[in-house]
């Protein structure tokens, strides 16, 4: 299989940016329990423009990181793996059911309890991670098995983005909705008149983030909208989609998301960690994320593939559907997000963090020696070019 180029960078930068994030989260941790843990923590809650810097960063900045996502569903669709109707029925199934399962098991063990809200926590997949871990394994890893793990987790995170916008809004105000609506409309008109100054779209882009932060919804949305109001035209290296999306790779890998790794992994460890770990929530996020995913990733992919409503490359086997389900099972940047959203309480915050971080770290080590084991020692056929 050939990867385009675009793809290739992307795949290489969320390589890099998994790498560094795992670093940056071991720095926060290991300095919010030190002796200097009071100020490091106090550093992120002090107030510029009125706001703490962990709010412009989460809200803020985080918007730039769903413009790239956004970017690349854009690409995928019109280009990509989802441009085949076929072909992206794989990772639309298998990313249905890595969500599904997730929930419902989350929903099973706190129906009912004021956990309840924190059912979309196990739903996603850290983009990041869970590439950055599978380029461990080198050209033994089928160009197949790449594309899907990406399309499965690009996807998720749509769904991710779906289930924020649905379930963890704020008070609502229609009359700042239709002002966000009508400044995307605008943009939408510009984008039919072949308007392609990138400038003009991210001058209209913020403004819809005030108005969308203004209505109650979460205002990291106007990223993903943002991007499907930017021009793609033919997709190639001279469209202010693939401009745009070049130019963030690497200011989100290597800036955006280390930035809230450090500010949200800043978590001083409970002494009774076990206790924390042993709530209904808790049990709901690792269970979801650790068994939920997999088992969702793999039944829906071998049922879809049964029904002939979708097809299986030939590269990729069942075991091979089985490691990925783990890798999907790294949560992090999500479902720290969604936590964020989910809960006010800081101990629950605390607990779920904890809880997210602990499942997505056996998850990834899971994943990464199923994998080794079962992929061949080296995979010639499928090495890039």
């Amino acid at each position: 299989m050939k990867l385009t180029k675009l793809f290739n960078e992307f795949f290489n930068s969320e390589k890099s940016g998994g790498l560094i994030l795992l670093l940056c989260s071991a720095l926060s941790l290991i300095i919010a329990n030190s002796a200097f843990g009071e100020g490091y923590l106090h550093v992120w809650h002090r107030d510029i423009l009125s706001k703490p810097i962990e709010f412009w960063i989460n809200d803020g900045l985080m918007t730039i990181f769903f413009l790239l996502v956004g970017l690349e569903i854009e690409r995928e669709i019109y280009i990509g793996e989802l441009s085949n109707i076929k072909k992206s029925l794989l990772p639309i199934f298998a990313a249905v059911g890595g969500m599904l399962f997730p929930a419902v098991i989350h929903f099973i063990f706190n129906n009912g309890t004021d956990f309840q809200r924190g059912f979309g926590i196990p739903m996603a997949t850290d983009i990041a991670f869970s590439l950055g871990i599978l380029s461990l394994l080198g050209s033994r890893v089928p160009a197949a098995l790449k594309v899907f793990l990406t399309a499965l987790a690009i996807i998720d995170d749509l769904g991710a983005i779906i289930i924020i916008a649905l379930f963890y809004s704020t008070s609502f105000s229609f009359i700042y909705f239709g002002l966000a609506v009508f400044v995307f409309a605008i943009m939408l008109i510009m984008n039919r008149a072949k308007i392609y100054k990138i400038w003009l779209y991210l001058l209209l882009g913020c403004v819809m983030w005030y108005f969308m932060y203004k209505s109650g919804i979460h205002p990291t949305i106007t990223g993903v909208l943002l991007a499907f109001a930017i021009p793609f035209g033919t997709g190639d290296e001279k469209s202010p989609s693939y401009i745009l999306q070049h130019n963030l790779h690497k200011t989100v890998a290597f800036l955006i998301l280390p930035l809230f790794a450090l500010a949200n992994t800043a978590i001083v460890l409970p002494s009774s960690i076990m206790d924390s770990l042993t709530t209904s929530n808790s049990i709901g996020i690792i269970l979801g994320l650790m068994l939920g995913k997999p088992l969702g990733i793999f039944i829906s992919s071998i049922i879809g593939a049964a029904a002939g409503l979708c097809t299986i490359p030939k590269e990729i086997s069942k075991k091979h559907l089985i490691g990925v389900g783990l890798l999907a099972g790294i949560g992090f940047t999500m479902s720290i997000f969604i936590t964020l959203l989910a809960f006010s309480e800081s101990s629950i915050v605390v607990d779920s963090k904890i809880s997210v971080l602990i499942a997505s770290l056996a998850a990834g080590t899971f994943g990464f020696f199923f994998l080794h084991f079962t992929l061949p020692k080296k995979n010639i056929l499928t090495e890039e070019k």
